[in-house]
C-alpha cells in the first residue's frame, strides 16, 4: 500500500496507474473515491471485487466538465440547468447514456442510464485531466460500511487492494453527492434518488419548480446509496434517542447534551449543519473504534443538509443483510 502526498509528482503517478488499468483512492469534495478507468471493463471489475460490491449497484462516473460529459450521457434542458448551477460540485446527474459512450457496462449495471458528476476538488479535478479519460469512483471503502473522509479510513478499510491512495487531508463536504434523474424526455420533474450535498431546496430553486417524487429502488437501485442497509458501522445504531444507555456511545448535535458516561462526539455545538455533515462518517468511525455495542444519536433537524445526514443515519441503523 503506499500513500502519496497529492503533490503534482503523486498526480500524474495516479494517472498513469489509471491509465493501466490500475485502482487509485482520490480524494473529492464529498469523500474519498475508489477510481478506476470508467472504459476499461477490467478495471471496474477491480473496484466491485475490492469493495465487494454488488454488481447491480451502479457507479458514478467522474468527469472534468460539462462539455466532457456530454460525449457520454444526454442532457435535457433541465439537466443542463442543473449542471451549470451545481458543477464542478456534490451532485450527479443520473441520464441516458449514449449508446457507442465507450463506458463499461458494468458501471451502469446494465441500465441504459449513466450517473455522471463534475468534482469541485482539485486534486480529484487533476487527477482526471491526468488519467484523461472519465474515471468510474465510489466510495473507497468495503461496500456497505461507513464511507471514508481520509486516506487513512482508506488504508485501513482497503489497505494493499488499492494501488496508490492520494492524501489530500478530510473531505470539506463530508458526504455523498445529492444524486438527481433526469434521464426521462418527458415533461415529468426530475426525481430526488439521493439526497447529498447540494439540498433539495437549492434544486428546485435552480429549476424553478419542485422536484418529483423520490424514488427509492432497494431491489435494483438506479444509483448509488439506495441499499436499505448502507454506511454501517459495526455496532448497532440507535436514532432519536433522548438519553443513551448505559455504555453506548453517544453521537450528539447541539449545545445540550443528556447525561452519559461513554464516549462522546458532538457533530456540531453550534447546530450548524454544514459542519455535522462533514464530521459525520469520521464520528461514527471514531465512536465504532471505541468498542461499544451501539452508538446513540441525538435528534437531527430533517431539512437542508439535515435530510442527507439522516438519510444516511437511518441506512446506517437499518437491519445489516
Amino acid at each position: 500500500m503506499q500513500i502519496a502526498k497529492a503533490n503534482t509528482e503523486a498526480i500524474e503517478k495516479a494517472g498513469d496507474i489509471l491509465r493501466r488499468g490500475g485502482l487509485v483512492a482520490m480524494p473529492t469534495e464529498t469523500v474519498y473515491g475508489l477510481a478506476a478507468d470508467a472504459m476499461n471493463g477490467e478495471a471496474v471489475a477491480r473496484i466491485f471485487e475490492t469493495k465487494r460490491r454488488p454488481t447491480f449497484n451502479p457507479l458514478i462516473v467522474h468527469i472534468p466538465d460539462l462539455a466532457s460529459a456530454r460525449e457520454f450521457a444526454v442532457f435535457t434542458g433541465e439537466a443542463e440547468k442543473l449542471a451549470r448551477s451545481f458543477w464542478p460540485g456534490p451532485l450527479t446527474l443520473v441520464l441516458q447514456c449514449h449508446p457507442h459512450a465507450g463506458i463499461s457496462d458494468l458501471v451502469s449495471a446494465g441500465l441504459s442510464t449513466l450517473a455522471v458528476r463534475v468534482p469541485a476538488h482539485p486534486v480529484g479535478q487533476a487527477v482526471l485531466r491526468a488519467a484523461a479519460t472519465p474515471i468510474a469512483a465510489p466510495s473507497a471503502n468495503r461496500s456497505g460500511r461507513v464511507s471514508p473522509t481520509t486516506a487513512a479510513h482508506v488504508a485501513s478499510d482497503l489497505g494493499d487492494s488499492v494501488d496508490l491512495i492520494l492524501d489530500a487531508g478530510p473531505c470539506e463536504v463530508g458526504i455523498e453527492s445529492t444524486v438527481v434523474d433526469c434521464s426521462t424526455q418527458t415533461e415529468s420533474a426530475p426525481s430526488l434518488l439521493r439526497p447529498g450535498g447540494i439540498s433539495v431546496d437549492q434544486i428546485e430553486a435552480a429549476l424553478g419548480k419542485r422536484m418529483g417524487p423520490r424514488q427509492d429502488s432497494f431491489e435494483a437501485p438506479r444509483s448509488p446509496g439506495q441499499l436499505v442497509s448502507h454506511y454501517a458501522p459495526r455496532a448497532r445504531v440507535r436514532l432519536n434517542v433522548a438519553s443513551p444507555e448505559p455504555g453506548e456511545a453517544l453521537l450528539a448535535f447541539g449545545p445540550q447534551i443528556p447525561p452519559h458516561c461513554g464516549p462522546m462526539i458532538n457533530l456540531s455545538e453550534t447546530r450548524n449543519l454544514r459542519e455535522a455533515a462533514a464530521n459525520l462518517f469520521a464520528a461514527l468511525r471514531a465512536l465504532d473504534a471505541e468498542g461499544c455495542s451501539s452508538i446513540a444519536v441525538l435528534p437531527i433537524p430533517g431539512e437542508g443538509l439535515g435530510e442527507a445526514i439522516n438519510d444516511r443515519l437511518l441506512r446506517a441503523a437499518a437491519p445489516r443483510p
